[in-house]
């Protein structure tokens, strides 16, 4: 059966459509709050918190509210100004093939990047099970009693091991071979002035200590 006329859009959008799904308390569980702590309103119990010489005197300059669609559009235009401008593949970043089951049930499985709260991203519960799973898998594969995993790049987590396994109270150095990547290399340097002293290390001899 044809409609005789056209909805128009903006009849069918649900303007409010976040607020409908917010998990809040209603008007009635706020005042009550409010009058187990003491106090008259939300305004009273801020100004009774927040120091008045940090308090903002104005409110916000913010722009006028718009849907989860539109919001959505002006995040995809303003992902697509990005511009590629180098490649560092040889620098510690390198290409890979995800096989097509890892993709479906691990890196795009909805289960683990779903909120399930509107104001909680459950992608951090799901990347701490991606992890845990893959360093059980690293255990199983090599019967070795301890695996890490991490989702930082070759760069920080050469500076985070230099800087957990040292300490500024003890005589700690880092040998590092000339041959480790610029990236890594440079960012053990920056943490080295800090926490330990490196030495920089060839195949025969040492080139240097600083």
């Amino acid at each position: 059966m044809l409609m005789s006329s056209a909805t128009p859009l903006s009849q069918l959008e649900n303007n409010s459509e976040f607020i409908a799904r917010h998990i809040g308390i209603s008007e009635a569980d706020e005042h009550h709050m409010l009058s187990v702590i003491g106090v008259a309103s939300r305004r009273a119990l801020i100004e009774s918190i927040v120091p008045a010489s940090i308090a903002r005197s104005q409110a916000m300059k913010l722009p006028a509210p718009v849907t989860e669609a539109n919001a959505l559009a002006e995040l995809k235009a303003m992902a697509q100004q990005n511009k590629i401008l180098k490649s560092f593949i040889g620098q510690g970043y390198y290409g890979n093939h995800t096989p097509g089951v890892i993709l479906r049930n691990i890196l795009e499985n909805p289960a683990w990047y779903t909120a399930y709260t509107p104001y909680q991203a459950e992608i951090s519960q799901g990347r701490m099970e991606a992890l845990v799973n893959f360093q059980t898998m690293v255990c199983d594969l090599t019967a070795m009693p301890i695996a890490n995993a991490s989702m930082l790049d070759e760069a920080t987590a050469a500076a985070e091991d230099s800087t957990n396994t040292t300490s500024p109270n003890a005589s700690c150095a880092w040998c590092v071979m000339p041959t480790v990547a610029t990236s890594p290399s440079t960012l053990i340097h920056s943490c080295s002035s800090v926490y330990f002293k490196l030495i920089f290390l060839s195949l025969n001899k040492l080139i240097g200590v600083r």
